[in-house]
């Protein structure tokens, strides 16, 4: 440890040093190339100046403020890396020397890359991921072992028939298949976003079309990152006829959901917003999946109903054809009661709540001769079953009973009549006759 900290041995590293600056740092083609770097990055900084307030007209444009907002820290990298590209291009057709060229241009893909996914990554691991791999490559491709290390791993390989499947490949496919599908998914929800605007299709209809564009997109991600990987796509067709097989077998329910939404999405019997009850289970529709239907209840409990049981099973849409829904309430009056006048105050009742509908007008019926009371029904219409149907008829059933105890109507308790036979002898049972005698 003394000796390498010696004088002479340090006077030689720094020899060692000084020469290596004087053939690599201060000549020439590095200068030159230094001064197209500086150059590169004072034309992208005014550039970028230039063009943020161009960018900013436009985000009043609807769908623009994600794309803005991820653009604009980009634009010095990205015009700085075109430059740099553009200028590695020069060099090689000149046969000029563009070793610092190269290590910029590494340096600033990776640095642009690692941005990018960091501003649409959702999740920190998938970050932390691209930008480790994005950092290796470019650190392989600046000490020129990016070549070396790909041989590498291409050399690890186990052949199958005429399929060849190496660790390179394995690498590379698992790479542009996570690539794919991130852009697929990132893809589905900006699209997704834009079918909900319009207005001309149903909701049911924009449900169908996003999750159509979904499996399309995925499925044209996984093809392409197979055949990226040089496998023959026609290898898979015996592949796709097992699967398909053990799907006939294992996943009869999954398929049959899978098929009996698509049903419901095509003939529009259910579709987000609908007040339902089906299999006990009474809320509003949130959301239509792949394989079940989100049914949010009052209660905030979110129940998960298998498509396959909205088909096959009865099921009451309260809003299916339209929005109003007609509930009733039973109210009881004492025989005594001006039937008339009770009538007319449990239709003044009902008029006078807000979520109740002025036309079609509350009604109030009698409908039967009870043993304790005479029977009334008050009917009366909502337009918004999905904010609930018990809050509605709370305030109307407090209408009533303020207008009840008003006018002195009364609301009788159950009465029973009780009728004795005369001249029956009382018997008293032979074990209280022996107590007592005791």
């Amino acid at each position: 440890m003394n000796e390498f900290f010696s004088p002479e041995r340090l006077a030689e590293l720094g020899g060692f040093a000084y020469q290596w600056i004087l053939v690599n740092v201060l000549v020439l083609d590095s200068a030159v190339q230094l001064a197209i770097v500086v150059a590169a990055w004072g034309i992208a900084r005014w550039s970028s100046r230039r063009l943020r307030p161009q960018l900013e007209r436009l985000r009043s444009r609807p769908g623009t403020s994600r794309v803005i907002d991820i653009s604009k820290p980009l634009l010095l990298p990205l015009i700085w890396l075109v430059l740099q590209w553009l200028a590695i291009a020069t060099a090689s057709t000149m046969a000029w020397a563009d070793r610092l060229l190269i290590t910029v241009a590494s340096l600033l893909t990776a640095w642009v890359a690692i941005r990018l996914v960091s501003h649409l990554a959702k999740h920190d691991l998938l970050s932390k991921a691209f930008t480790l791999v994005a950092w290796s490559i470019a650190a392989l491709n600046i000490l020129d072992l990016l070549d070396p290390t790909i041989a590498v791993l291409d050399a690890i390989a186990i052949t199958l028939g005429t399929l060849r499947i190496s660790v390179f490949t394995v690498v590379q496919s698992t790479l542009a298949l996570a690539v794919l599908l991130w852009i697929a998914m990132y893809l589905t929800r900006v699209l997704e976003a834009r079918i909900r605007t319009v207005t001309a299709l149903s909701p049911s209809v924009q449900v169908l079309f996003a999750k159509s564009l979904k499996t399309v997109l995925i499925g044209l991600a996984i093809l392409i990152a197979i055949d990226s990987v040089g496998i023959d796509l026609t290898a898979l067709a015996v592949v796709g006829g097992a699967i398909g097989l053990g799907i006939g077998f294992g996943l009869q329910k999954v398929i049959g959901n899978l098929i009996s939404g698509v049903i419901l999405l095509l003939d529009k019997s259910i579709k987000p917003g609908d007040v339902i009850a089906v299999s006990g289970t009474y809320g509003w529709v949130t959301a239509l999946g792949g394989r079940y239907v989100s049914v949010v209840t009052r209660d905030g409990v979110e129940h998960l109903i298998p498509n396959e049981t909205l088909i096959s099973e009865r099921v009451e849409n309260w809003t299916h054809t339209h929005n109003q829904t007609r509930l009733k309430l039973d109210v009881g009056v004492h025989y005594d009661t001006d039937v008339r006048r009770a009538i007319d105050l449990c239709t003044e009742a009902a008029g006078e709540v807000d979520r109740v509908l002025d036309d079609p007008e509350p009604k109030c019926l009698l409908v039967g001769f009870g043993d304790s009371s005479v029977e009334l029904q008050v009917r009366f219409w909502i337009a918004d079953a999905h904010n609930g149907v018990t809050n509605v008829k709370s305030p109307v059933l407090l209408r009533i009973w303020d207008k009840f105890k008003a006018e002195g109507i009364e609301i009788p308790y159950p009465q029973r009549d009780l009728h004795l036979r005369s001249g029956a002898q009382l018997v008293t049972p032979a074990f209280e006759r022996e107590s007592s005698l005791a």
